[in-house]
């Protein structure tokens, strides 16, 4: 019928026609404002009272038929739970109206906010999605109605038919030569499982458009109203799912798999068949295409709709999404996501044959097969990085007289990583490279049996019967084509050459085109396309008689892994991690070879992988390792190299110099033996901590750990010689703003003449020198220097934990304290001491120590030993030798500037915190309040991992993005991470 493949003009019903209406029709007296929509009029009604309604004037193509089965929907919709607009009845009753010869009805307004235009959709909304679908199936289900049965344009069983109608629409004949091919695609799979395609009652136009969202405690728009069912009809069960998902398209359309969240969130609630799951993409890729056409035919017939016209740009995008992933590939993807078998059997392999000879039988030597993947030793120290790694580890096997050295199929390439992207690069290969040394002619025979194909690409193919063609790239085919072979069989030879050679060798399914490939390496793709192609293509090591090395990210199976064996305690960070099994300076790496900028690794000061530490191990552990009890030189060589770090005492300074060093394991252990000294050489017990602080794990540093974030229950479970003050926090604490910092030290006063006055004076008072657990607060001016001497005039002693602080991360000094112009009693230390060699101490006076002797004699088994204090050696040549200190201060302040110029545009970034590479983000809903804006955050870092920045919350409210890189961070990873930060805040998260 012409209306359904020509487009429908729109009622000609003005705003002031729809306040007529809602008077004459339902005793109303609104204001009129219209809504957009393609065929149809809508109008957004108001009342005096700030009531409103919806009405819509339906296209009198549409029969009543069709309304009173939307109407009989809507009672199956509320009868399951999906949440729907009521309609409501005009003066007689009746749910349909007639004005001037149109079908009017006027329905609830749908609170919340259009899921159109929200930008990007987190996993957890594309999985949102597809369960409404889901349901939306599910509940209408058994539905009957004689309604339902009725044609239109966009009922998917003749979506191919109505697009190819409307190709004359599309003025663009680039565009047009485009759509074209995909409708006849998606209608070639669509037309081989269509007989197994169930048909029943679906909405039609589940779409983002047709979902009111809702704000959840995240921040994020979550779908929930079901609106306009004007699109009702029979159809396809999957083409609900198909339909929902093309809209979710263009919230990201650069990387269209997302969907699959969509898909399999359908299935998990409304089973999918295998025939279903086949024509998901192909009717994504049709709804897509003809979205495209009516678009333009729409506006070809009723050029006056900005609604259309606004449409456009968007109904492109899910196209370009939808058709940037070959279709072949795209439906191996969901069969792969539901868990369907691939179709294709693998072929035969070759027992027992020496390596290559099945393709080379006279190749003489040594076969290297070479190992670029992410946990390679022979990549180490960012070998990986060269621009020719792939071509130093062949040119090597070469040179050391192998017959051949092959890059394997399937192993994730270091060697192909990306740093400093949002992208993941293209690290997975589809074939095997065969890479041989300058020579005279080697013969080739058919690894399978099968018919010859030589095409113009100079590729030879050999298609074999179990549906598989082994492609080889680099030879001379002396084979007819079509010829049929035998394995074994000779079939051509690899040319003399007086440099090196190379041969490709892939094996795909008969009809999947494997991505383009270098003349002399395979095809990779990456890491997201890898589910579908290893169900398209197979390792050609099973006919080469090489050892089959393929790789699969398990990341989700090393995951359940640890969640059997680890207490449930233990924390872990993000709701699906990556698996991390390399690093290099301030990099990760995961197991299918994602990098991403590593921002709170302060544990790795030089950075991952720093061949000087790696060396020191390396060459101590072959020579010694015992404990300090015996007599070597490093143990004293890197007490002196730590002493002659810290600054003299100020000459007004109470106090003795410090000068002994205790070394321990950890930060944990140092904090305890802190306390322990404290308590010993005063002869006292009480120790006082602040408030929202974080010691440690041991008894004693747990106990002055009062962080609620930790632990809960903290403030109310604290041991009686634990005093916790008030935390000097000018941003959230009791007193706000620059001029606190004597308010908060003479409460602190206070507390000391309490303690007193009980009979529990001070032993020791605890304090980090920047405030690391909130987030890298910078305490207030003065604040320090008054509270050290208030608590030395009671008669305790200052403890200075440095442990996340010190050591060169505040950029403008090497310890935290520094930035206070105090120095502490006590400091303790661990964390980059031994760049994730287990390291931890104590720096004091002799006299401080020597009191420990009361309590016995001090020992750790593995604290300063002489592989620790190697490593510790070599930590701080490193940092000395690489400028790391002023790097931290150099690109903190870069870092710092960008976050700030971020506050600008978002006010969701409240207070930037810190100094150097120890900053922080507060995240908070109202800049007035400082509501904290702690889903958001936790979100926030969520989405930043998809853009490869790792990010992490601290705080005690979770709310501040902690940023603490490895000190080397560059210049350009630091942009990186504020672009990234801007696009989330951007487009959402």
């Amino acid at each position: 019928m012409q209306e359904q493949t020509g487009g429908l003009v729109r009622p000609d019903v003005t705003a002031s026609d729809a306040i007529a209406i809602a008077r004459e029709l339902w005793g109303i007296v609104v204001t009129a404002s219209e809504l957009g929509s393609n065929q149809d009029r809508n109008f957004l009604l108001t009342e005096p009272d700030g009531s409103r309604s919806v009405l819509r004037i339906d296209n009198p193509a549409f029969p009543d038929s069709a309304r009173d089965a939307q109407h009989a929907a809507l009672d199956a919709y509320r009868a399951a739970g999906v949440p729907v607009p009521a309609a409501l009845p005009g003066g007689d009753g009746a749910l349909t109206q007639r004005w001037r010869g149109f079908a009017v009805r006027r329905s609830a307004f749908a609170e919340g906010e259009a899921m159109v235009d929200a930008g990007y959709f987190a996993p957890v909304v594309l999985r949102e999605f597809g369960s409404l679908a889901a349901a939306s199936v599910n509940a209408l289900a058994a539905l009957e109605h004689p309604g339902l049965d009725r044609p239109q344009m966009w009922d998917m069983r003749v979506a191919a038919e109505e697009a190819r109608n409307l190709l004359p629409s599309i003025a663009d004949p680039a565009l047009r030569d485009r759509v074209s091919p995909v409708i006849a695609a998606a209608e070639e799979v669509l037309r081989s499982v269509a007989a197994e395609l169930p048909v029943q009652p679906i909405h039609g136009d589940l779409t983002d458009d047709n979902v009111m969202g809702v704000r959840g405690a995240d921040s994020r728009l979550h779908p929930r109203t079901v609106l306009d069912l004007g699109d009702l009809a029979l159809g396809w069960r999957v083409a609900e799912l198909a339909v929902c998902a093309s809209s979710m398209l263009h919230h990201e359309p650069e990387r269209p798999l997302r969907v699959l969240e969509t898909i399999a969130a359908f299935h998990a609630e409304a089973r999918l068949s295998e025939a279903e799951a086949k024509a998901v993409w192909p009717l994504i890729a049709l709804r897509a295409a003809l979205l495209v056409a009516s678009g333009w035919r729409q506006l070809e017939i009723d050029g006056d709709n900005a609604y259309a016209r606004e449409r456009i740009a968007g109904e492109q995008a899910i196209f370009d999404a939808a058709t940037a992933v070959p279709l072949v590939e795209a439906v191996e993807q969901v069969l792969a996501a539901l868990g369907f078998p691939a179709a294709a059997a693998q072929p035969s392999s070759v027992q027992g044959a020496a390596p290559l000879a099945p393709l080379l039988p006279e190749l003489a030597g040594e076969v290297v097969v070479l190992d670029p993947g992410t946990e390679s030793e022979g990549l180490a120290s960012g070998a990986w990085l060269a621009p020719d790694a792939e071509g130093v580890l062949i040119r090597s096997a070469l040179a050391q007289g192998a017959a051949a050295a092959v890059m394997p199929y399937g192993v994730y390439r270091l060697t192909r990583t990306m740093l400093d992207s949002t992208d993941a690069a293209a690290t997975w290969p589809i074939g095997t490279s065969i890479h041989l040394p300058a020579g005279p002619p080697l013969p080739l025979v058919a690894p399978v049996s099968g018919r010859i194909v030589t095409s113009a690409d100079e590729v030879m193919r050999i298609t074999s019967a179990n549906g598989w063609r082994c492609e080889i790239r680099g030879a001379q085919s002396s084979s007819e084509d079509g010829a049929e072979v035998a394995q074994g069989d000779g079939i051509g030879r690899v040319p003399e050459s007086a440099g090196p050679r190379t041969l490709v060798v892939t094996v795909v399914a008969e009809g999947a085109e494997a991505p383009v490939g270098g003349t002399d390496d395979a095809p990779l793709v990456e890491p997201d396309r890898v589910p579908a192609w290893r169900r398209l293509s197979t390792d050609p090591a099973a006919i080469l008689g090489l050892p089959a090395m393929s790789q699969s990210d398990d990341a989700a199976g090393e995951l359940a892994r640890r969640a059997r064996i680890f207490a449930s305690a233990q924390e872990r960070y993000y709701e699906r991690p990556p698996q991390i099994e390399r690093g290099w300076r301030h990099h990760l790496v995961d197991t299918t070879g994602r990098a991403y900028v590593d921002m709170v690794n302060n544990v790795t000061g030089l950075g991952h992988g720093h061949p000087r530490v790696a060396d020191a191990v390396n060459r101590q552990i072959r020579i010694l390792n015992t404990n300090s009890r015996f007599l070597y030189r490093e143990l004293a060589e890197y007490s002196e190299r730590l002493l002659a770090l810290v600054p003299e005492r100020p000459s007004d300074a109470p106090g003795d110099r410090l000068d002994t060093v205790l070394l321990v394991n950890s930060g944990s252990e140092a904090v305890d033996l802190a306390l322990r000294l404290a308590q010993a050489a005063t002869g006292r017990k009480t120790i006082v901590s602040l408030r929202e602080a974080y010691h440690g794990w041991t008894m004693a540093s747990d106990a002055v750990t009062t962080s609620a974030y930790d632990n809960p229950d903290a403030l109310a479970t604290r041991p009686d010689w634990v005093h916790v003050a008030d935390v000097p926090n000018r941003f959230r604490g009791t007193y706000r703003g620059e001029e606190t910092g004597a308010r908060y030290a003479a409460d602190l006063g206070a507390d000391l003449d309490r303690l007193a006055a009980e009979g529990r004076p001070v032993a020791g008072f605890i304090c980090e020198s920047v405030l690391g657990n909130a987030g890298g607060v910078m305490l207030p001016e003065g604040y320090l220097a008054e509270a050290y001497a208030r608590v030395r005039g009671a008669g305790g002693l200052c403890i200075a934990d440095e442990v996340q602080v010190g050591f060169g991360r505040m950029g403008s000094s090497f310890w935290g304290f520094e930035q206070s112009a105090v120095s502490p009693d006590i400091i303790t230390i661990a964390k980059p001491m031994g760049n994730g060699y287990p390291i931890g101490g104590v720096i004091t006076s002799k006299r401080v120590a020597d009191a420990l002797a009361a309590q016995g004699q001090f020992f750790s088994s593995a604290g300063g030993n002489p592989l620790s204090c190697r490593v510790g050696i070599a930590v701080l040549d490193a940092m000395a030798e690489e400028g790391l200190q002023e790097n931290a201060r150099v690109v903190g302040a870069r870092l710092a500037e960008g976050f700030r110029a971020l506050a600008e545009r978002h006010r969701l970034i409240g207070p930037v915190h810190g100094e150097g590479l120890y900053l922080g983000v507060e995240l908070v809903r109202d800049r007035e309040s400082m509501e904290p804006a702690a889903a958001e955050a936790a979100a926030i870092c969520e989405r930043l991992r998809e853009l490869g920045v790792i990010v992490q919350t601290t705080s005690e409210r979770s709310n501040v993005l902690k940023i603490k890189p490895p000190l080397c961070l560059t210049a350009r990873s630091a942009d990186l991470v504020v672009a990234a930060v801007d696009r989330v805040l951007t487009e959402g998260w």
